[in-house]
C-alpha cells in the first residue's frame, strides 16, 4: 500500500511505481497537467477508460466500504445476463418497500404491486440510487425457493463477476451497499476497473448519463403510474463532458463517487472514496487528466426539493 504523499512527492512515486513505459506516456501527453491535485479523497484513482493507463492515484490498493456505488456492479450484473431481455416486466413486492422503510434508505418508491421493467428497474437503481429497485433486479435476477435465497445467489454472481475482473481487493456482501457484516469493500483502482467493464455497455451508459428520467408503469388495479427520478450525481450538467456515473454515502464509507468524463476522443473513468468535497475532487482530477482548469469555476446543478440524496 502506498501511503498518502503531499503533491509533487506523490505524483513522483506514482511515476515509479507505475514503471517506466507508463511515465514516459504521461511526459509525453502534452494535455495532462504537471502537478496532481490534492483532494479530500482518503482514496482515489482515475484511469485511461481506452487504454486503462493509471492518470491518478492515491492509497488506490486499500480497501475500503464503497456505500451505493456498489450498485454499479448490481446493473453490471444484471446488463451481462445472457439473453436479458429489458422489457422484461417484474411485479414489485411488499417486500421491497419493506427493506427500504427498515433501513432508512434511498428510494425510488416503487409501489407494490405496480409492474415494471428491468429497464425501469436499472433507472431506479441508479439514478435516485434505490435500494429498492436494487432489490428487485437481484430478487429477480437471482436463483432460488425465496427471496434472501435468490438475493443471496445474486450477491455469488457479483462476487463471480469480481473474480472474472481479476479484483483481488473487492467483496460484496450486499446488492445495494447497504452491508450489515461491513463485507462490502473494494479499493479506489477496483472500482474504477469496475465501472470501465460496465461502460463498455450501452445500456449502461444511457442510464448513468441521464440527468433525469420519467416512465409509466401499470398499477395492480389496472391504472396507470408515473414515476420521475432525478440523478443523484450532481457532477451530471455541471461538469463539462461528465457521462455519469454513481454517487455513494455511508457511515462507514463516507461520500463515494465514481465518475466519468469524455472530452474529444479522450474518456476518463475516476473513483473518489470518503471525500468530504468529492464532487471538487472529481472536478480536479478530470482537468488533470484533460489538462484544463474548469473546476474552480463549477458550478453544482441543483436537484429538486422532492429528489433523493445520497
Amino acid at each position: 500500500m502506498t501511503p498518502s504523499l503531499p503533491g509533487a512527492r506523490r505524483a513522483a512515486v506514482i511515476s515509479l511505481t507505475a514503471g517506466a513505459l507508463l511515465a514516459v506516456s504521461a511526459l509525453a501527453s502534452p494535455a495532462q497537467a504537471a502537478t496532481a491535485p490534492s483532494i479530500s479523497g482518503k482514496g482515489g484513482f482515475v484511469l485511461n477508460n481506452a487504454t486503462g493507463a493509471t492518470v491518478y492515484s492515491k492509497t488506490a490498493d486499500t480497501r475500503r466500504q464503497m456505500a451505493s456505488t456498489t450498485k454499479i456492479m448490481t446493473a453490471a450484473v444484471v446488463l451481462s445476463t445472457k439473453g436479458v431481455d429489458l422489457n422484461r416486466k417484474v411485479t414489485v413486492k411488499q417486500a421491497y418497500r419493506d427493506y427500504v422503510a427498515k433501513q432508512g434508505a434511498s428510494t425510488a418508491d416503487l409501489r407494490t404491486g405496480d409492474k415494471v421493467t428491468v429497464r425501469q428497474l436499472l433507472y431506479g437503481t441508479m439514478l435516485p440510487s434505490g435500494c429498492d429497485a436494487a432489490y428487485a433486479l437481484a430478487d429477480t435476477f437471482g436463483t432460488g425457493s425465496t427471496n434472501a435465497a435468490r438475493t443471496k445467489s445474486f450477491i455469488a454472481k457479483m462476487n463471480a463477476k469480481a473474480t472474472e475482473l481479476k479484483l483481488t481487493n473487492t467483496k460484496f456482501d450486499s446488492f445495494d451497499g447497504i452491508s450489515q457484516a461491513g463485507n462490502n469493500y473494494t479499493t479506489p483502482r477496483d472500482l474504477a476497473k469496475i465501472a470501465q467493464y460496465a461502460m463498455k455497455n450501452s445500456n449502461f451508459r444511457a442510464v448513468v448519463k441521464a440527468t433525469s428520467y420519467k416512465s409509466t408503469a401499470p398499477t395492480s388495479t389496472g391504472g396507470t403510474r408515473t414515476y420521475t427520478w432525478y440523478n443523484t450525481n450532481k457532477l451530471l450538467g455541471s461538469y463539462n463532458g461528465a457521462i455519469g456515473i454513481k454517487t455513494g454515502t455511508g457511515t462507514a464509507a463516507g461520500p463515494c463517487l465514481v465518475f466519468a468524463a469524455t472530452r474529444g476522443t479522450k474518456t476518463l473513468v475516476g473513483v473518489v472514496l470518503n471525500g468530504s468535497d468529492r464532487y471538487k475532487d472529481a472536478a480536479k482530477l478530470l482537468d488533470y487528466g484533460f489538462g484544463s482548469s474548469t473546476a474552480k469555476t463549477m458550478k453544482l446543478r441543483s436537484l429538486p426539493a422532492d429528489a433523493q440524496s445520497d
